[in-house]
């Protein structure tokens, strides 16, 4: 970090007006080539036409987010608005501050007419004789880079751009005669700038109880963000192809982590080693990881949500990989291996493994245009419970029907806690705003991509099962696509078995040799 940057507002150094002029002068002109249009433009029209037909005469009010302090002067990377990187095609650390609105259409007479012109609100590249090139840490191009022109925009996306000065006053603009939605945890701000725009318009209405008019604009917003999270439950062509490079990147990710193994276990801290061998890998293939990696050796796995990282990587102990690359347009996989660090399972450690393995099959299996979203995980616990139920594991007098009963049952929750699966996408839980009829109880169709992941977790302390189960946790994800007659593994290639995994480890420790 830079001295300039460092430097608190009370230090600032003067800055003179000829200082200013010197920095204005002597650039080169820039470039006037037209920015290509981006190939998602035309898949973020559609799905823009989807929400303008569920919400016809009204304004849409989606923000990206803004930047967010990580310690003092400095920020986190921007990563906007799921619902925003999804209406417009924006992905990774593209413009901060900016909302997209759909404006609705009106005839001649201003009467409302039929879908909405889609409007990017956000800050442009600032001329060079302006206190933001120079000056503006946050914002500025001699900071942080150049920005897009109005012009590039409007070419890259297909939308209307406009400067985000502009934004206060368009939503304002008649608020007493058309309703304004907004998704409210995109910006806390501009959410009370429209929050504002409604208190004024209703000043001059009928009085109405505020409690009331407040609650049914929330009910209005809430309706708008479920609709914009179950509208990327069933993905297009475009959203496809971006999972299949997240997960052939995180294929790379999983082959350089157990080439590094070894060294894993020689350094220490191992568990920190594999988190970073993964990250440099998903950095590099993409926009980064999609979510915190989970790399879990020994009992660790048994925390199922272990991002701590801080432990060793044993020889003897499996490693549960959970890990998965955002691509650049923020579409992440998500997979998890459990890897014998040795490079071989012991025999307990296979049978463990061998129960999930047929699980995950089962729950593969049920993927099926057709099924219920709930039937995956039905088909992959009863699996797990037949084992549970065949080592002796279950309370005395309970078969596998009698802990299945979701009433007076359950018991194998012990050792299997989670779901099986969930949809993926632009989130790594996407979708999650839908109802859980819109989501468990709802019918799979083509173009759903969800992961299929069970698991059994024996933890150290587990008085209840025998002494070698104890420690051993055991995870497989993959990420599957709802096809017109069944399913397909975009994951597949990433062997799953016992042996093939044994096979993976040799064949990439032989190649290092």
């Amino acid at each position: 970090m830079s001295e300039e940057q460092k430097t608190s507002p009370g230090r600032k150094r003067p800055t003179t007006d000829e200082f200013r002029a010197f920095v204005a002068s002597g650039w080169a002109p820039r470039g006037t080539g037209v920015t290509p249009r981006a190939e998602v433009a035309d898949y973020a029209a559609r799905r823009r036409e989807a929400v303008s037909a569920a919400f016809p005469g009204e304004r849409l009010v989606i923000p990206a987010g803004g930047l967010k302090v990580r310690s003092n002067d400095t920020d986190y990377v921007f990563r906007p608005h799921s619902a925003f990187a999804h209406l417009t095609g924006l992905g990774s650390d593209r413009e901060p501050d900016a909302v997209l609105v759909l404006e609705p259409n009106r005839s001649p007479g201003g009467q409302s007419a039929h879908g909405h012109e889609a409007i990017l609100y956000f800050r442009p590249l600032a001329d060079r004789d302006t206190e933001e090139f120079f000056g503006d840490s946050r914002y500025g191009e001699f900071w942080v880079g150049a920005r897009p022109t109005l012009a590039d925009v409007e070419s890259e996306l297909g939308l209307t751009a406009r400067h985000v000065d502009e934004f206060a006053d368009a939503i304002a603009k008649d608020a007493g005669q058309v309703t304004i939605r907004v998704v409210r945890d995109g910006d806390a701000e501009v959410a009370a700038r429209v929050d504002q725009a409604r208190a004024a318009a209703t000043e001059t209405q009928e009085a109405i109880e505020a409690e009331t008019r407040v609650e049914v604009q929330r009910g209005a917003d809430e309706e708008l963000a479920a609709f914009l999270s179950r509208l990327r439950f069933v993905k297009d062509e475009w959203e496809v192809e971006q999972m299949r490079d997240a997960v052939a990147g995180t294929h790379k990710g999983f082959d350089a982590v157990i080439a590094d193994l070894p060294e894993a276990v020689r350094r220490g801290r191992g568990e920190r080693w594999v988190e970073g061998v993964f990250g440099l890998h998903a950095r590099h293939h993409g926009n980064g990881v999609g979510y915190d990696s989970i790399c879990a050796s020994g009992d660790h796995a048994n925390t199922l949500h272990w991002i701590k990282n801080t432990g060793e990587v044993r020889e003897g102990d499996l490693l549960l990989l959970d890990a998965g690359v955002e691509v650049d347009s923020l579409f992440t996989a998500d997979i998890t291996r459990t890897l014998p660090v040795s490079g071989t399972f012991t025999e307990v450690q296979r049978r463990i493994y061998d129960a999930v393995y047929a699980a995950q099959e089962a729950g593969i299996a049920a993927c099926r245009p057709g099924n219920r979203f709930s039937d995956v995980h039905a088909a992959a616990i009863r699996v797990i419970a037949e084992h549970l139920h065949e080592w002796g594991l279950l309370p005395e007098g309970v078969d596998v029907e009698g802990t299945l009963d979701a009433e007076h049952g359950q018991y194998h929750r012990r050792w299997m806690v989670h779901g099986t699966s969930h949809h993926l996408g632009i989130d790594v839980h996407d979708c999650a705003l839908a109802t859980r009829q819109e989501y468990n109880d709802a019918e799979l169709r083509p173009g759903m991509i969800l992961t299929v992941e069970p698991g059994l977790y024996f933890k150290a302390d587990d008085e209840l099962v025998p002494a070698e189960f104890r420690g051993n946790g055991v995870r497989i994800e993959d990420d599957v696509l709802i096809t017109a007659d069944g399913c397909e593994n975009l994951s597949a290639a990433m062997p799953r078995s016992a042996a093939d995994v044994e096979q993976w480890i040799a064949g990439i420790w032989g190649a290092r040799a």
